[in-house]
């Protein structure tokens, strides 16, 4: 079994899937340059007490996307399966930019009630980011242990608080913010991160996920 999880985590087929991962980077650019005409045209910005509609379809279209293809289209699984756990989880380490939301707080740009739950979770699961890739660099098993699905659920749960507060908080509460509301996060530059980022992340963590289940097996 040890012997399996370091063939595919030490020697990923991603070579073998070049098509597919030349595919996936055109579609990624394709998606970023979609958010930023939109975020441009002012797209993203919803009227003063009304839910981030457009935010939301921004955040969860990319990634039902994903999903649909993970599940239906065979050489996206395939790839998926075979991608870098190691680069995956290296890529999780700049989430402790997450202390950006906190400055942003500090200057009367985002409301605490948004700013520390989403940065607090950002940094915590940046700066574990090289513990557990220092767990796979050690122990190629380890990408099939509990504590490796723990640390990846733990980096969704982080990005769905913040998420859920960000939509929700405006939904229930409209005058909750105050003067200092989230509506910067549906200008440029802050859109990218609901719309282009936390999807990313979170499909890294589903691919982490997808495959720790894969191995278990």
């Amino acid at each position: 079994m040890e012997n399996t999880l370091v063939t595919r985590v030490n020697h990923p087929k991603v070579s073998a899937l070049s098509g597919t991962s030349a595919f996936i980077a055109g579609i990624f650019l394709t998606w970023l340059a979609l958010i930023l005409v939109l975020a441009a045209r002012g797209e993203f910005a919803a009227p003063a007490g009304s839910p981030p509609l457009a935010l939301l379809i921004g955040l969860l279209a990319p990634l039902s996307l994903f999903l649909l293809g993970y599940w239906t289209i065979r050489p996206l699984r395939e790839f998926v399966l075979s991608a870098d756990l190691r680069l995956i989880v290296g890529i999780q380490a700049w989430r402790w930019a997450g202390f950006g939301f906190l400055t942003l707080y500090t200057y009367g740009v985002l409301p605490g009630i948004f700013a520390w739950p989403a940065g607090l979770g950002d940094m915590a699961i940046g700066v574990t980011a090289p513990w557990v890739l220092s767990a796979l660099l050690r122990r190629p098993g380890f990408a099939a242990s509990k504590a490796f699905v723990a640390w990846n659920l733990s980096g969704i749960l982080d990005l769905a608080v913040a998420v859920s507060i960000g939509a929700l908080v405006p939904l229930l509460a409209p005058k909750f913010y105050g003067a200092v509301s989230t509506a910067p996060m549906a200008q440029l530059p802050l859109v990218l991160v609901p719309t282009f980022l936390v999807p990313t992340f979170l499909m890294l963590h589903l691919t982490a996920l997808f495959q720790a289940r894969h191995l278990g097996r």
